[in-house]
């Protein structure tokens, strides 16, 4: 029924309706004709004018451009105060708001959206200097502080728009936080955007705005670099801000969040703040810490073509004459940033030419004249940029050198430049191959601390004590002595002197380290000992003289260094070593954490690279495996007996690693030198891999997974994130490699799961805590188990054969060879599993039962798998039963027995014993199949009184007739639940607390599932002797 408004107020109504309409044409003027009509009307005629007028505009979920023009209208029209009428200006602003806050509570979604936009664009577009009282904006900032948790997100985008305008004032400083904190948790990625955009800069902000450059939405990336180019100076943020902003932001997995990143880099950072001099921005890096990050900013920056090289920027400048000097020249220090850059400008134009060149000899005619010539030119730059001769460039580096600990980056960013450098006259050849010896002979640097000990600096295993030294030196070596087993041969001669002390018991713990570093950067950069024969040190010699001592070195360094020498050692050989086995498994089994670190390491990369059976073979002696066996469980090592590790094959052994609990203790500097993590990436190899693995037991897959779950969920590794990638990265490849994940299901659900198996209780807390691991743990399982397969992975169907037929979906015996392996084969050892537990279970049993039946009730059954289907179905009674006291579970039970008869081609077939008893022998299952027969027997109905307050219906009895009718088929395995009927009679209250009492004594009454839908709300039973509620 339309709303009848007096004659004078639809009047009013028109005009303002005609502003309106034609606003879009002249806006001035028509802002001129409404002000005009608001002052020649009283205002509370105006006001209700307005807004009724306005009120099709809260009703417009559309968002089209003339509801949009109304709404610009509208606040323009608010915003713009009449000087010459400001009490009615400001009696009519007021009522607005008011109007407006009201809006904000309404019921319609859209009302709320249209008042949160008004808000926000009048909030936008008022000037600073308007006089609002304080109450009534105390008020427009509490409703809208509402708003920002609703429901609808366009209302939470409009609510965080009108706040950002408060965020930044002091005052209000319960919007900032409202702001922090709901940034995290909120689901919606324009809103996201919108409180990005609405962050003041500060301390505060920043993290909360570097944490969203790793949004899951593009838009929210890209947006969170723009906020910090536009309210971040370089100088604001810290070095470690600075970096994780450039990493991720030049390595996003989006070009146009990499683009937003790079004009950052370019436009705010290195033309704003650095004056275009990439050197200057590499000093706001800290390249000594983060090397790769100023890298990857050179690279960029180089690529993008806004690095130029200016006169006398160039490796020559820091070499110049001086005459008052005995050695005919000075050299000057080089700065970090500095040699950083040389070095990747260097590798580009060397890149660039290389790249150049090749284009030229690929083409003809002018094309190749045009490449040619540019490689030449970015050959003439490099020759500006590089040290004249050879003798300058290792006096630099050695100048370096003396200067301490503190200019080793800087020495090793020169070394780099050597594989730039032409060393193919003899001159120069030999006077790099004796500062090559000068580098190899150099020790390791050490420091005495409180004690009066000496402490290596560095990893100790390393030549200088860094891997990336080792790096520098040996490429520079390499470089210098190119023809083929001429760096071994140099090599070799500086170990035989090194190894001379060691044979002679003069060393200390400092020379063995120094010894084995070099022996490790021969056998990481030598292909082969065929280059290593007839030199100084035959390789057997360097195994028993130096790697095999340095193993049983009293100093835990030493020992570390040898290991590593011995796995290296051992990749070179064709046929392995006995003693180096016995060795690496004795240092593994009885040495520290880090020893033991380091020769799971060893083994892992041997079993790796020449195959398990092959290391086990080294060994000489018939060795037992519990995997060999097919043992569904494997037993403990006895760690303090030292033959018994000898006597078992190396995959038992370092499966046996994972039950040490020192083994799970990460080093000091890094988690990976914990042996739970080296092991479980080793296994993960060994999985992923499988095929090249044969001697692997296939009945070992399924124990190994297990493990890595355990690993993956545990709370021990928490914080290992290096092990988690890799897992997470195993994970998502695994399922579509193999096939033993059902199998794994149940072990990993036992281990994790509180009071199964043995495992330790612990408090409430923990105990939840635990729950709650192990059933993220099934959901992730069910996961992978339901991952789409690669086509690959996908078994070819048989044109022959069509398995969705009629015949073949009513065949019972129609199952797949590797239904095992399916969900099917998981269903029925889940609902197994439910049924080994007795009818009193703990409070343990109860929750780890409950919790694999929702697993049991997610999976999905294929229609040609007849076989499993027709066992699922029988076994359905037995696991309602099983489960009865939750009536959530037996609900989901009754559908996927209702999905499962649906299914079944013959529903009314059963099953035959034998063939069940095949399937379950296929999964490997024990259980009496013939107990679900037993199952199907009536239950007694607990004998209550006859009550006359309203006779039994004839429909109940009707349902009665139909059950006894169908009592004699004792093979159909889903049975109905027989509710015998009872005479009407009269009810007393003593006889019915009796009933109660009764009731909740026989709370383990079976449940039977019905096959047929009955409607159980028509039954008005008592709450008391109710079938539903007596579970």
């Amino acid at each position: 029924m339309a709303v009848e408004f007096p004659e004078e107020e639809k009047l009013l109504m028109q005009k303002v309706a005609k502003i309106f309409d034609e606003a879009r044409a002249s806006r001035i003027r028509k802002l001129k004709e409404l002000s005009a009509l608001r002052s020649s009307t009283s205002l509370a005629q105006f006001f209700a004018a307005f807004t009724k007028t306005l009120t099709p505009v809260f009703t417009s979920q559309r968002r089209t451009a003339s509801v949009e023009r109304i709404v610009q209208f509208v606040v323009i029209f608010v915003c713009t105060r009449d000087p010459n009428n400001s009490e009615d200006y400001d009696a009519f602003f007021e009522q607005f708001l008011r109007f407006l806050i009201t809006g904000t509570t309404a019921a319609s979604r859209t009302s709320r959206f249209r008042a949160c936009q008004i808000i926000s664009e009048i909030i936008m577009r008022l000037p600073d200097d308007a006089e609002v009282s304080d109450d009534l904006w105390d008020e427009v900032i509490d409703c809208v502080k509402v708003r920002v948790g609703d429901k609808v997100p366009v209302v939470r985008t409009f609510s965080v728009r009108a706040l950002s305008r408060f965020a930044n004032d002091a005052e209000n400083s319960d919007i900032l936080e409202l702001l922090l904190e709901t940034l995290p948790s909120e689901q919606n990625p324009d809103v996201r955007k919108t409180i990005l955009l609405s962050l003041p800069p500060s301390n505060a902000t920043s993290t909360a705005i570097i944490n969203c450059t790793l949004d899951v939405s593009e838009a929210v990336r890209k947006t969170a670099y723009f906020v910090l180019a536009s309210k971040f100076p370089l100088q604001s943020l810290s070095i470690k801000q600075r970096t994780i902003i450039l990493k991720r932001g030049l390595a996003d997995r989006s070009a146009a969040v990499t683009k937003e990143c790079l004009k950052l880099m370019k436009d705010e950072w290195l033309m704003k703040s650095c004056d275009g001099d990439p050197i200057e921005l590499l000093k706001y890096l800290d390249v000594e810490t983060y090397e790769s990050i100023g890298v990857s900013v050179m690279e960029a920056l180089l690529k993008a073509g806004l690095v130029k090289l200016h006169g006398g920027q160039s490796i020559k400048e820091f070499l110049s004459s001086d005459s008052n000097t005995t050695e005919g020249s000075c050299t000057q220090l080089v700065d970090a940033e500095v040699a950083l850059y040389l070095r990747t400008l260097c590798k580009h134009l060397q890149t660039e030419a290389q790249a150049k060149g090749s284009d030229a000899a690929m083409t003809s005619g002018t094309e190749a004249a045009v490449y040619a010539s540019e490689a030449s030119d970015s050959n003439e730059l490099l020759e500006k940029i590089l040290p004249e001769s050879v003798s300058e460039y290792i006096e630099l580096i050695k100048a370096h050198i003396v200067a301490g600990q503190t200019n080793r980056f800087v020495a090793r960013q020169l070394l780099l430049l050597g594989s730039m450098l032409d060393f193919s006259d003899a001159t120069n050849r030999k006077v790099a191959a004796v500062f090559v010896l000068d580098l190899l002979n150099c020790p390791l640097q050490h420091e005495i601390d409180d004690d009066g000990n000496k402490v290596v600096i560095g990893d100790g295993i390393s030549l200088g004590g860094e891997p990336d030294w080792a790096d520098a030196v040996s490429g520079l070596a390499k470089r210098v002595h190119a023809t083929p087993g001429e760096f071994e041969e140099v090599v070799l001669g500086v170990v035989a002197e090194l190894a001379r002390p060691c044979r002679e018991r003069t060393a200390d713990f400092l020379d063995w380290m120094h010894c084995l570093s070099v022996i490790g950067l021969l056998l990481e950069n030598t292909k082969s000992f065929r280059w290593m024969h007839g030199k100084a040190i035959e390789p057997a010699e360097l195994l028993h003289s130096l790697l095999l001592p340095g193993a049983k070195h009293i100093h835990l360094d030493v020992q570390r260094a040898a290991i590593r020498c011995l796995g290296l050692f051992g990749i070179l050989e064709r046929n392995l070593t006995e003693v180096l086995i016995k060795q690496l498994r004795l240092s593994f089994v009885k040495g520290p954490s880090l020893v033991s670190s380091m020769a799971s390491k060893a083994l892992m990369d041997l079993a790796t690279w020449h195959g398990p059976q092959e290391v086990d073979k080294a060994m000489n002696q018939s060795l037992s495996s519990q995997f060999q066996d097919h043992a569904k469980t494997i037993h403990p090592v006895d760690w303090s007996d030292t033959n018994e590790d000898l006597n078992i094959e190396l995959i038992d052994l370092l499966y046996a690693g994972f039950d040490r609990n020192d083994f799970s203790k990460p080093g000091d500097a890094d988690e990976s030198e914990s042996v739970h993590a080296v092991l479980a990436e080793g296994f993960a190899k060994f999985l992923l891999l499988s095929e090249n693995y044969p001697s692997i037991s296939v009945s070992s897959h399924p124990i190994l997974l297990a493990k890595l779950i355990n690993l993956y969920f545990s709370r021990k590794t928490a914080e290992w994130q290096r092990l988690k990638q890799c897992l997470s990265v195993f994970f998502e490849h695994y399922p579509s490699l193999s096939k033993c994940i059902c199998k794994a299901f149940l072990p990993v659900m036992r281990s994790m799961w509180p009071g199964i198996d043995g495992s330790t209780g612990g408090s409430n807390v923990t105990l939840s805590n635990r729950r709650k691991h192990a059933i993220q743990a099934s959901r992730f399982m069910l996961q992978m188990l339901q991952a789409p397969l690669y086509p690959k992975e996908i078994d070819q169907p048989d044109e022959n054969v069509n398995k969705n037929s009629p015949e073949q979906l009513h065949d019972p015996t129609n199952s797949s060879n590797n239904f095992d392996f399916g969900e099917e084969g998981l269903a029925i050892c889940i609902a197994s599993e439910v049924l080994s537990f007795q009818k009193k279970k703990t409070a343990a049993e109860r929750s780890y039962v409950s919790a694999i039946s929702k697993i049991l009730v997610l999976l999905r059954f294929r229609p040609p798998e007849q076989g499993a289907i027709k066992l699922m179905r029988r076994l359905m009674n037995r696991v309602a039963e099983s489960v009865s006291a939750d009536k959530e579970i037996v609900k989901e039970v009754k559908r996927m027995a209702e999905h499962l008869k649906a299914l079944d081609g013959s529903p009314d077939e059963p099953l035959p014993a034998e063939q069940a008893n095949l399937l379950l022998e296929k999964l490997d299952v024990e259980l009496n199949i013939d107990d679900d027969e037993s199952s199907s027997l009536e239950v007694e109905p607990t004998p209550l009184p006859p009550k006359a307050s309203r006779p039994v219906r004839g429909r109940r009895r009707a349902r009665q007739e139909v059950e006894s009718s169908c009592s004699s088929d004792e093979d159909e395995t889903l049975q109905q639940i027989v509710v015998p009927t009872t005479n009407p009679s009269v009810r007393s209250q003593r006889a019915s607390k009796s009933a109660a009492l009764s009731k909740l004594a026989s709370s383990n009454k079976p449940v039977k599932i019905n096959d047929d839908d009955e409607d159980e709300d028509e039954d008005e039973e008592s709450e008391v002797t109710s079938e539903d509620d007596s579970d």
